[in-house]
């Protein structure tokens, strides 16, 4: 059986190349195997082919029910929502990423859309007297799942979450002059302190 490959150590080849298509067969496979790989890790929540060495576009996904990505292809998505992520190929080092609450795809085993969605659900069909904190559990489960379908999608097209990495500037509106107290509270003036 195949390992994850940590790229943050090794070298992987098929990390950031578009995987090819496969059969449903090959495709079911590959998805029996990754499904092993999850299961014996205990610590991840998605697995890409590529991820495993496998040029193969095909992905697994265990949030709420275990899903199988057989050559998806995303259709549509909306309601753009920052996250921050990790990935099994770069174990430890989690990136705040831009993505999306609502996602619609299509796979090879599938004959329509699949529609994933993080968005609130007012009208959930719970009862009245259901907590509330289990619907914003929910939302969170739904919402980690798309988020995992399109890390995964992005995988299979040869993407990591570096390539979605949100980036944040810091504007600081009072410049530090020499003379001014530096800012480390040592009350030394800034030119003699952290120069």
């Amino acid at each position: 059986m195949n390992k994850v490959i940590n790229c943050l150590k090794e070298d992987n080849p098929v990390i950031n190349k578009k995987l090819k298509e496969v059969s449903l067969d090959e495709g079911k496979r590959i998805a029996t195997e990754l499904f092993q790989i999850l299961t014996e890790r205990k610590d991840g929540i998605g697995l890409a082919a590529n991820q495993v060495g496998i040029d193969a576009s095909v992905a697994v996904v265990n949030v709420r029910n275990p899903i199988i990505l057989i050559n998806p292809e995303i259709i549509e998505q909306w309601d753009e929502v920052p996250y921050y992520e990790g990935c099994l190929s770069f174990k430890g080092k989690g990136i705040n990423t831009k993505r999306y609450k609502n996602i619609v795809i299509t796979t090879e085993q599938e004959d329509g859309e699949l529609y994933f969605s993080g968005a609130e659900n007012p009208s959930d069909g719970k009862g009245s007297w259901e907590k509330e904190s289990s619907n914003r559990q929910e939302q969170e489960l739904r919402l980690l799942e798309a988020i995992c379908v399109q890390h995964e999608i992005d995988h299979l097209n040869g993407m990591t979450i570096h390539d979605r990495q949100m980036i944040t500037t810091i504007v600081n509106e009072h410049k530090i002059g020499r003379n001014d107290p530096c800012h480390c509270g040592s009350e030394k003036k800034y030119k003699k302190c952290c120069i």
